[in-house]
């Protein structure tokens, strides 16, 4: 790390010929600029190919600090595999530049921030809220708003279109263009979207998007509750695989206080990351076809979903929001005959795969709906932030787990399916192939599963086992004090990121070394995704709109948080 901390800091003073602020915290590289400075460091990060991808964005409230707000650029490369962060300080009332001409996805991370905290992103073309109601009044992550203050809608505004970079107008063509609502109520868009579309007879000439109808205050409840009872909030983001939420929250806290679980408790972490990405892209694969009138792939991929859950259910009692992991390990040892349990079930799903491979893949109608539709190249993928299947459908082999690895995917044979044309039938193709893959890295840990326990045993940050709690004093009191205390990681930050369904799911996390996180944001993948779905469907036809929005495997969950 020090020596890629020596050779950036030259870099930058090569071309700016300056000192810039820049320090390894959490074996990450953070670099603290001024807002005058952000434009041109991306600008240079961006032209020199230094870091290809803005990967996510966060705002923190600092209330005692003269720069009340911190704004937080995370940044990947895609050619060395390396991230940094560039924390900007900013005044109450400061306003901050955009970044959307250097990195167009910064577009509804910023909006977000404005939303969140009333930062004001200087020359955005749409700098509107986006995940609150038009008539809300107050910042909601702001350190002074109140977590449990509701503001209800009472008038909902018209039909209207989002401006766009060029600025052109919705009717600069001159044709009579007829104004479509699709959704909330569409039941391609399940209740939570909602698309508005000026259309040219079949066509879509221009869209737009509103989200925010599934906002349930995750990252403000975070802030009020001690670590471990925010799992059961995670399970809300993506609730088609729940144990990734779970998992991706818990190794950020475990990075922040440098501990390293035991091996037997990282394999039931894959075992339960890698099911969930079966059900994850059995829901994908069977609302896609269900929305698009094929109602069989959906009826008959769903029992597989169903053995899944059953197989959750004997680890932890639950089958939807599980909550299983805990802060330092797993919540508890799996019950006898579990993995037995799960190679049986792999099998089955094996057999699952082909017959939903034999009724997609070659079937005429499918093949009709998807193939160009929603197709992207490798670099409008990168310029809008896509990772997992999206990403990977463009030709781009990028997978956390191979590039990245954690919890000994390094150490297990598998490989990562790519595409070659970016377009909707692709996406199938890699998330049918991931399905095979998962199954591949289950069979292998769970037929040499590491001994051990399954969680760490420190007082000071694991429950102890109720029979001791029951049985000495010890015990008692470890528990009484761990309740009353809470887990307490040291003062720092760490962005931990893991491979889920989707894509990348990042967690900023900022600890003020007391019981509850002092920030936490999350990166969710379908976020960058499904912002640019106004430019995917622009000139399509509006069929192609349900095909797209399917392909996308957009889950309001994590959208709206």
């Amino acid at each position: 790390m020090k020596t890629a901390l020596r050779e950036l800091q030259e870099n930058l003073w090569e071309k700016f010929k300056k000192n810039f602020s820049l320090n390894d915290v959490s074996g990450a590289a953070v670099l603290t600029v001024t807002p005058n400075e952000i434009v041109p460091l991306l600008i240079h990060f961006k032209n020199t190919g230094r870091y290809d991808f803005l990967m996510n964005l966060s705002g923190v409230d600092y209330p005692e600090r003269n720069q009340r707000f911190e704004v937080v650029y995370e940044l990947f490369s895609t050619k060395t595999i390396s991230r940094l962060r560039i924390k900007v300080p900013v005044k109450e009332g400061e306003a901050l530049p955009t970044v959307q001409f250097v990195y167009p996805v910064a577009d509804w991370f910023e909006r977000e921030i404005y939303d969140m905290y009333g930062v004001i992103f200087k020359n955005h073309p749409n700098l509107k809220r986006i995940l609150t109601h038009h008539q809300f009044e107050g910042y909601p992550l702001r350190k002074d708003y109140p977590a449990d203050r509701q503001q209800h809608l009472t008038e909902p505004l018209p039909f209207q279109m989002d401006n766009e970079l060029d600025g052109s107008s919705p009717d600069d063509s001159g044709k009579e263009l007829i104004p479509l609502n699709i959704g909330p109520s569409h039941p391609a868009t399940h209740g939570t979207l909602r698309i508005m579309a000026l259309m040219d007879g079949e066509k879509v000439h221009r869209a737009s998007v509103e989200i925010g109808y599934l906002h349930r205050c995750f990252e403000k409840m975070a802030e009020v509750h001690p670590y471990n009872q925010v799992i059961p909030y995670t399970d809300r983001l993506n609730y088609c695989s729940s144990p990734m939420n779970n998992v991706g929250y818990c190794k950020a806290v475990e990075e922040l206080m440098g501990v390293e679980i035991p091996p037997k408790a990282q394999a039931m972490r894959v075992i339960l990351c890698e099911l969930s990405r079966i059900i994850d892209h059995i829901v994908c694969i069977g609302a896609a076809a269900f929305d698009l009138g094929a109602s069989t792939p959906l009826l008959h991929i769903f029992a597989y979903r169903e053995k899944v859950y059953t197989l959750f259910e004997k680890l932890c009692g639950a089958r939807l929001t599980v909550s299983m992991t805990r802060v330092g390990g797993m919540a508890n040892d799996p019950p006898k005959g579990w993995f037995k349990d799960i190679l049986k079930f792999c099998k089955e799903m094996r057999r699952g795969i082909e017959e939903v491979d034999t009724l997609l893949t070659n079937n005429k109608i499918w093949i009709q709906r998807h193939r160009g539709v929603g197709a992207i190249s490798i670099q409008e993928a990168i310029v809008w932030g896509y990772t997992g299947p999206c990403l990977r459908s463009t030709g781009l082999n990028l997978d956390l787990r191979k590039v990245e690895p954690y919890y000994g995917y390094d150490e297990l044979d598998f490989e990562i399916p790519v595409g070659t044309t970016g377009d909707a039938y692709d996406r199938y193709l890699v998330r049918l192939e991931e399905m095979r893959q998962a199954v591949h890295i289950i069979e292998q840990i769970c037929k040499n599963v590491p001994p051990g326990d399954y969680t760490l045993r420190d007082k000071d940050i694991v429950l102890p086992e109720k029979k001791d709690v029951y049985g000495n004093i010890e015990g008692l009191m470890n528990h009484f004090m761990l309740i009353i205390h809470g887990c307490r990681p040291p003062q720092g930050e760490v962005y931990s990121v893991t491979e889920a369904a989707n894509g990348e799911l990042g967690f900023y996390l900022v600890s003020d070394g007391g019981p509850k996180p002092y920030r936490l944001k999350v990166r969710p993948p379908c976020f960058p995704i499904y912002q640019s779905f106004p430019q995917q469907v622009r000139g399509g036809l509006v069929a192609d709109a349900v095909t797209l929005l399917g392909s996308m495997n957009i889950i309001a969950g994590e959208l709206d948080r």
